[in-house]
């Protein structure tokens, strides 16, 4: 390291022919500069700038040299110049890792919003209902609930609280009685969901005044997705437990009722997180200041 030091020390004289100019570029003093150079020339037993009070010029030796390390030091200069350009406008690719309802209701609105403005930038978005090593996988963030996140990582809120919905077809509701209770739901067909993290079917937290209840409903249909579930409660196949910003379009329109409306809480909103002590990307910085919930 000390010869690399001292051997940009050296390019930056010769390059200068002046100890002042070379001293002022490099924010040291005349004087330690020339001392590092007499160091240099010790340790290669040469002699590699003629000095005069008026001038500086590199030796036979010197000439040498700087013809070697010279354009080495100037490829390092401008890749260091390209990664400033890089900064300014930023470019790869950020990998997420993330469940399906944070990636269509949070991430797919604010790329919308993002990529235009970054065309170097690409974003790769993996859905993964497991509790992902993001580390250990090569990611360089994940998407989960609040209270998901690891201690050690860094999380950032970027969604506010969520409530579920429970939803059956007009369709449906002829042929079966409204649930009047959580408990009700164990007569009907319920449109399960199974991830890996909880080892079996999805169970539909429901609470109210104080009062929690799991319902495990059965049920002719599993999935392990958002689509395919809405699209069984719209034929009417079934009653589904939902993200309520999934079905409030088609409840308004009289294509869902809603059930139980007062035992479905808000659950801790979506939060993007990283490692700690991973220095961030200029991307994924950026990326994260749209994501960033900016709400009471």
């Amino acid at each position: 390291m000390q010869n690399f030091n001292d051997l940009a020390a050296f390019a930056t004289v010769a390059r200068e022919r002046s100890f002042t100019r070379a001293a002022a570029r490099l924010g040291v003093s005349p004087s330690a500069l020339s001392q590092t150079i007499r160091n240099l020339e010790e340790r290669v037993g040469l002699r590699l700038l003629t000095r005069t009070t008026r001038s500086v010029a590199p030796t036979e030796a010197g000439d040498r040299l700087l013809r070697t390390v010279g354009p080495r030091f100037e490829e390092i200069e401008a890749e260091l110049a390209t990664l400033n350009e890089l900064r300014e406008k930023p470019a790869g690719t950020v990998r997420i890792t993330t469940g399906e309802h944070p990636a269509i209701s949070v991430l797919q609105p604010a790329l919308k919003r993002f990529l235009p403005d970054y065309p170097d930038v690409q974003v790769e978005i993996i859905v993964d209902y497991g509790l992902t090593d993001i580390v250990a996988q090569g990611y360089d963030a994940g998407v989960r609930m609040g209270e998901q996140v690891a201690k050690d990582m860094v999380a950032v809120r970027i969604g506010p609280d969520i409530r579920m919905a429970v939803v059956g077809s007009p369709k449906y509701f002829e042929r079966f009685p409204v649930p009047q209770t959580p408990q009700d739901l164990t007569a009907h067909k319920c449109i399960n969901m199974r991830l890996p993290t909880y080892g079996g079917l999805f169970p539909w937290g429901l609470e109210k005044d104080g009062r929690e209840v799991k319902v495990r409903g059965d049920g002719q249909l599993v999935f392990n997705n958002l689509g395919m579930r809405l699209s069984s409660a719209l034929d009417g196949l079934g009653v589904a437990y939902m993200p309520e910003d999934q079905v409030l379009e088609h409840v308004a329109e009289g294509r869902l009722i809603r059930i139980l409306e007062e035992w479905c809480p808000y659950f801790p909103g979506y939060h993007l997180y990283y490692p700690s002590r991973r220095h961030t990307s200029p991307a994924l910085s950026l990326l994260i200041d749209v994501l960033r919930h900016r709400g009471s």
